[in-house]
């Protein structure tokens, strides 16, 4: 299990990543992070609904720190381990096998954030 240490280093090491590429590509990244808080806001939808939607999708893609940055977010929004666990079935209902390997990082990266691990 990987630790709160390890998680809060690969999320740094994410967003570090997301900021030289948005000096590299100032207008695209620029376009992009909006499009990101547009989709990601409150509507008839709440946004830890949203955020956990946005996990399932990154399990069933195996995007790594798609997964981590999403995870976060929806524990920002309140979002329950047991919500996020039901929301990993379905995406591993979907994908199945390969999805079952990233929703276990996806569980793993929660409990770390919550101080689970």
């Amino acid at each position: 299990m990987a630790s709160t240490e390890n998680i809060t280093l690969e999320l740094k090491a994410m967003n570090q990543r997301f900021s030289a590429l948005a000096k590299a590509a100032p207008q695209t990244m620029v376009a992009y992070r909006s499009l990101m808080m547009e989709a990601s806001k409150p509507g008839l939808l709440p946004a830890k609904l949203k955020e956990l939607v946005a996990v399932a999708i990154a399990v069933h893609q195996g995007c790594g720190d798609c997964i981590l940055f999403h995870v976060a977010n929806a524990a920002s929004h309140g979002a329950s381990r047991e919500e996020l666990a039901e929301v990993l079935a379905v995406s591993i209902e979907m994908g199945g096998g390969p999805s079952t390997v990233y929703a276990g990082r996806a569980l793993e990266a929660f409990d770390a954030l919550a101080g689970k691990a």
